[in-house]
């Protein structure tokens, strides 16, 4: 039996330890607020929200795994994408019975909200699709299914964090600032995959690709977050574009993707630079 801090050749890792006990810190901070009743008026809402808000920040995060492991190259890091992922598939679990239960375990009258309430629909059958990728997360399933067809079966992760990220914006609806910054880092994330298969040279994109993947999708972001209050609230669109272009009203979800791509952008720079002398010194 491999622990889950040790590695494949079931030697301790850091990295996996490190990442192992700040997957339970999320959980055990709202929970212990929510026992000591310091989540405001209405605290099993706010614990709710709350998780299921992780359960989207761990779903991004695993997606981004595999590019800041070839952008920045490193290897180690793909030790850490399954643990990531059972994390979001917990937290959404927790998230879904919490409301079981705010409901008196009515399951009925459950199942008739879940179809009856679009965002409900949208993200129970996220939560479906996330089940098989769960059951799917142990070595042994891997060898059952074999490689390519596990791959297959988990590029489902897509669309599931799609639509948890539209669950997340429709049941927000006033403010929409996080799933829109979480939105750009997927537009980030699936456009960077989409690019490396087709233009990837060696192991990594150019720098000058990246510093304007970041620019784009730092636009986008900031004309769909205007599109979305305009469509939720009445607010102008050009109003909150404004806003979102102009650094002094704080720091919108357009410049926080922004500044996130750029800082991969730099430390991709760094690196390369760190592992030329090395390459050099080999060849020699």
């Amino acid at each position: 039996m491999r622990w889950p801090f040790h590695d494949r050749g079931g030697r301790f890792s850091w990295l996996k330890t490190v990442v192992f006990a700040l997957l339970f810190l999320p959980g055990l901070w709202y929970g212990g607020r929510l026992l000591a009743g310091d989540l405001g008026a209405d605290p099993v809402q706010t614990f709710l929200r709350n998780i299921g808000l992780w359960t989207l920040y761990l779903l991004v995060i695993g997606l981004a795994v595999t590019p800041l492991k070839r952008v920045l190259r490193w290897p180690q890091l793909i030790q850490v994408r399954r643990m990531i992922g059972v994390a979001a598939a917990t937290y959404v679990l927790i998230h879904l019975t919490g409301y079981i239960v705010t409901q008196h375990f009515d399951l009925g009258f459950v199942a008739s909200e879940i179809v009856k309430r679009l965002y409900l629909t949208i993200g129970f059958v996220a939560l479906l699709c996330l089940m098989p990728l769960l059951a799917t997360s142990t070595d042994a399933m891997i060898k059952r299914l074999g490689g390519r067809n596990w791959q297959r079966l988990h590029r489902l992760i897509y669309p599931i964090v799609v639509l948890g990220l539209v669950h997340g914006v429709m049941q927000s609806k006033i403010d929409v600032a996080i799933p829109t910054m979480l939105a750009g880092f997927t537009i980030w994330l699936l456009a960077w995959r989409v690019l490396d298969s087709r233009f990837g040279r060696g192991d990594a994109l150019p720098l000058w690709s990246l510093m304007l993947l970041s620019v784009v999708t730092a636009l986008v972001v900031a004309g769909g977050e205007a599109a979305m209050y305009g469509l939720f609230t009445g607010i102008d669109p050009m109003r909150v574009l404004r806003a979102n272009l102009m650094f002094g009203f704080g720091p919108r979800p357009a410049w926080i993707v922004l500044g996130a791509g750029l800082a991969v952008t730099l430390l991709a720079g760094l690196r390369r630079l760190q592992k030329s002398p090395a390459r050099r010194r080999a060849v020699a």
